[in-house]
Formats: structure tokens, C-alpha cells, sequence
């Protein structure tokens, strides 16, 4: 029995955007991965942790170094530690010449987070040449790793989250949003159909959904009339209203 002691533990972020009709996922080229026609050439944003430094620490460091962004919220879902994660061996020999290491890497476990954003914030800072962008779900490449599976437990981890408390979605609208956005949203995310005509009567129930004076403009519609989300306090009025 093999009873080595593996030291290597990593965070990967699954930072979730909508477009206006599918939720897209951020994903970041391997520096030095290799060509263009290259697998595995673009992975989740991710490092190894710090010895001094906790898992939610990680994360943040990590969002905000490929990204910019700070204080977004990260939610821990789900460990990541089979023991062929690095059954291919370009991944292995990205991370030791990534990270500097004079050793080869066999197994690393990572912890993984994911974050909804509104798609249209811009990412300030990207570091160390990497290249990143939003693609559909659908439309994903393979990813280096494991990260596909990762995508793949991400949204079923923020569908059940967001059935639970639909407060979450709020963080892919805009400050100002339609209620056909907000339908379509939550039929995207939470994978329902939801009664176009009876969605206005649900939304007045939502005590967190504040309607605004203001419609929309320059359209060639009727102009719908804006809403704001309005975080509640606590979470007895959004249990109240779950099946939404």
C-alpha cells in the first residue's frame, strides 16, 4: 500500500454570467499550454493556496489576480480530489513549470468556488499573459483537468442553491432590470418555464423586488417598466416566497 502524503491542494473558481439569453462561464488560456489546436489549452481560473493563507482567501486572491474583481461573492461547493485528475499529462507538466516546481506533480485535490456576476463588469486586471473570456455553457471547449465536470457541478450546485433562495440570481441582472429579464433568468438557471402572464403577480409577492418609475427607452415595444432588487434582511420573506 502506497501511503505517500499528497501535498498539493488548489482553488478553482466557476464565475457564472448571463448574457441575456444563456448563462456563460469565465475561462482563462494556460500560459504556456501550447498551440492553437492544442486540448486543454484554457482552464478555470485557479491556483495552488498559500501555506499562509485559508481556502476563502485563496479564492479571492485568485479572482482578483485573473481578474480584478474584489469582494465577490464566493460560494465553496464542492471537493475535487479523483485520483486521475492528472490522467493527462500535459496538465502535470503545466502546473510544475507554472508554479516552478523541480518535481513531478502526481494527484492534486481542489477546492472549488464558484461566484455569479453580472457579465458586462469589466475585468480591471489579468496577469501573467492569460487570456480570458466568457463562453456558453454549450459552447465549452475541453477544458485542461477536470474543469468540465467542474462547470457541470457548478450549476447544478447554484440551480439547487438559487431554488432555495432566488436572491442569489439577482447578482447576474443589471441595477436596473425588466421583468422578462428576471423571468428569463430564472428559467435559464433553475432550468423551469415560468407563466409569462402570471409572472407580474408573482413578482409583486417578492417583498426584496422593488418596481421603479422608470421604463425603458428608445425600444421599439411597449416600454416595460424597470425593477431594482432590494437585499433583505433576513431570509423568512424568501422562504416565504421560494416557488417562484
Amino acid at each position: 500500500m502506497d501511503l505517500a502524503v499528497n501535498p498539493y491542494v488548489s482553488v478553482d473558481c466557476v464565475l457564472l454570467g448571463f448574457d441575456g439569453e444563456q448563462l456563460n462561464v469565465l475561462i482563462v488560456r494556460q500560459s504556456g499550454a501550447g498551440g492553437e489546436d492544442s486540448t486543454g489549452n484554457y482552464k478555470l481560473p485557479g491556483r495552488l493556496i498559500y501555506m499562509n493563507e485559508n481556502l476563502d482567501e485563496a479564492a479571492q486572491r485568485v479572482l482578483k489576480q485573473l481578474t480584478g474583481l474584489v469582494q465577490v461573492n464566493m460560494m465553496q461547493f464542492k471537493a475535487f480530489g479523483g485520483i486521475d485528475r492528472l490522467q493527462n499529462p500535459s496538465d502535470s507538466v503545466w502546473l510544475e513549470r507554472f508554479h516552478h516546481l523541480d518535481h513531478h506533480i502526481e494527484r492534486i485535490v481542489t477546492i472549488a468556488y464558484t461566484s455569479l456576476l453580472r457579465i458586462d463588469r469589466k475585468m480591471e486586471k489579468l496577469e501573467g499573459g492569460y487570456e480570458a473570456q466568457w463562453t456558453p455553457i454549450g459552447d465549452l471547449p475541453k477544458l485542461a483537468f477536470d474543469h468540465n465536470d467542474i462547470v457541470h457541478e457548478a450549476v447544478e450546485s447554484v440551480r439547487q442553491k438559487s431554488t432555495l433562495d432566488p436572491t442569489l440570481l439577482f447578482d447576474l441582472l443589471p441595477r436596473k432590470f425588466t421583468a422578462a429579464q428576471l423571468r428569463v433568468v430564472m428559467e435559464t438557471v433553475q432550468g423551469i418555464a415560468l407563466d409569462v402572464k402570471n409572472f407580474h403577480k408573482k413578482i409583486a409577492t417578492m417583498p426584496y423586488v422593488i418596481p421603479l418609475e422608470e421604463k425603458e427607452d428608445g425600444v421599439n415595444h411597449r416600454a416595460a417598466r424597470y425593477y431594482q432588487f432590494r437585499r433583505p434582511r433576513n431570509k423568512k420573506c424568501v422562504k416565504n416566497n421560494q416557488n417562484i
